[in-house]
């Protein structure tokens, strides 16, 4: 592995699960850590999610040849800031965050002459916080890097490397169109868990209680997602926000079309719909993203 020292900004979840992961598949391989939140890093150091927790960012980086920084989008430019004063020669910064492009145009404004990679592992729970960590989190899912055209190849390529070493499938794309692809895959259905969970709790006629008690499959699989980490997926809309608007467009259109179709009776507009959805999600199971099991393997109790 080319790289022998990597600093980690941010011990939550992506952040700890990361330190494990290196830990665990490239043990030669020294880890510092840092957390803006003294607790976490107090947490992080007694979980030894990595090899040396530090107090302070430029102890984290000073020796690193790789820095990954594993806070939310909107605290990006912050981090690369406090840092930028303190990476050695020849060091490669990159990130986690879900939107890609004006992340890529903060942490270049923030450490020009620093070679940048930014990247995406698509992995994630709901879950937050240092105790959410776990090792396997990246294992068999995709990691996308978006370097700029300039990039130098074999920056890219060592990334690259490093990512397929923690069992990772690695995916280099345009920052603009990974935007899309996620708003997609990612953005917009979060926000629509958001946005339902919010409507079903606010229904005057159906009260909490009972949004509770008589959650059906539907619904649970949505607060479970309705329960991610709210500072994140706010700096990620905020961040993605053309491309969020331009997919919530297109959905709100399709949802008209539905609306249309459930008032008008046409079965067959619905069933053309569901039919095509429902490979969709044979697709997903091949492609080995998710549990074939019915119920995602859930053991009911």
């Amino acid at each position: 592995m080319s790289f022998q020292r990597v600093a980690i900004v941010g011990l939550g979840l992506l952040g700890g699960s990361l330190g494990l992961a290196i830990g665990r598949a490239l043990p030669d391989c020294a880890t510092t850590g840092f957390d803006a939140d003294a607790g976490v890093r107090a947490r992080a150091a007694e979980l030894g999610l990595v090899g040396r927790v530090c107090t302070t960012v430029a102890e984290t980086v000073a020796d690193a040849d790789l820095v990954i920084l594993c806070v939310p989008v909107g605290a990006m430019g912050a981090a690369a800031r406090a840092l930028a004063g303190s990476l050695p020669p020849g060091s490669i910064v990159s990130d986690v965050g879900s939107s890609k492009r004006r992340v890529a145009e903060v942490l270049r404004e923030a450490l020009p002459g620093v070679t940048v990679i930014p990247a995406h592992p698509v992995a994630g729970t709901e879950r937050s916080g240092p105790d959410a960590g776990f090792p396997d989190l990246f294992h068999n899912r995709w990691c996308i890097l978006t370097p700029d055209a300039d990039a130098a190849p074999e920056a890219t390529a060592r990334l690259a490397e490093f990512w397929t070493a923690l069992g990772a499938r690695v995916e280099v794309m345009d920052a603009a169109h990974h935007d899309l692809v996620l708003a997609v895959t990612s953005h917009i259905p979060h926000l629509i868990a958001f946005t339902i969970v919010g409507t079903a709790s606010d229904l005057e006629q159906v009260t909490q209680g009972e949004v509770i008690k008589y959650s059906a499959g539907g619904f649970r699989d949505f607060t479970r997602i309705a329960a991610s980490d709210p500072t994140m997926w706010r700096d990620v809309f905020l961040s993605n926000r053309d491309a969020v608007l331009e997919v919530l467009g297109r959905f709100t259109e399709d949802l008209t079309a539905m609306q249309r179709a459930v008032r008008s009776g046409d079965g067959d507009a619905l069933y053309a719909l569901f039919e095509r959805t429902r490979a969709i999600r044979r697709q997903v199971i091949e492609q080995g993203q998710d549990d074939a099991r019915p119920d995602f393997g859930r053991k009911d109790h």
